[in-house]
């Protein structure tokens, strides 16, 4: 029993050795610019039949990995809004998330903000159709209600807030910024709420 569980341990831990090596040259190469072998090498593995044990093919992989960003995504989102009533405390605590994300791991950001997912992933469900997004949304259709956010379509005051949100991450992991993310946080924060906020 005990070298059972050692064994689906084992598989675990070399799964996760894989993901964590595509995610970081997916995001450094490209998804086109990685191949198997890559994969195999960066994880630790001796041959790429060793890694076809694990995933049938590149795609799997990276299916793999968005399942899983998205799963942690959703949870993230789910705790931010139990922990924050209003509507611009759970957005500010969404773009907190996103701001550390960018700061520790910034191959997540990089696989949801610039990779073209839908060019490898064309099954996958388009971003802004995961359930974190559709809670976003839910979010902001919210403080338009209670009257925190402009009375504006939703997904408009979607992509208003998360169009600088989002360029500004983009700027982050291409270095032209010469600050760590925490430096440029507050300050992004206000710009993209002014942008959809109810003038009082």
């Amino acid at each position: 029993m005990d070298q059972e569980k050692e064994i689906i341990q084992t598989k675990v831990d070399v799964q996760d050795e894989i993901l964590q090596a595509a995610l970081k040259l997916f995001a450094e190469k490209g998804y086109f610019n990685t191949s198997m072998l890559d994969i195999a090498e960066a994880a630790g593995l001796n041959t790429v039949s060793g890694l076809y044990q694990y995933f049938k093919n590149k795609q799997t992989i990276a299916a793999k990995l968005y399942e899983n960003i998205f799963d942690s995504l959703n949870v993230s989102v789910d705790d931010i809004r139990r922990r924050n009533q209003k509507s611009s405390e759970q957005l500010h605590g969404i773009v907190d998330l996103l701001f550390k994300l960018t700061e520790d791991a910034p191959n997540v950001i990089r696989f949801l903000l610039i990779l073209k997912i839908d060019e490898f992933l064309p099954e996958e469900k388009p971003v802004l159709e995961t359930a974190a997004f559709s809670k976003i949304i839910k979010i902001i259709q919210a403080g338009i209600k209670g009257g925190e956010i402009r009375n504006i379509d939703p997904l408009i005051a979607n992509a208003y807030f998360f169009g600088i949100i989002n360029n500004t991450l983009r700027l982050l992991l291409a270095g032209d910024l010469d600050k760590k993310a925490d430096a440029y946080q507050s300050q992004t924060w206000l710009a993209a709420w002014n942008v959809i906020a109810k003038k009082q």
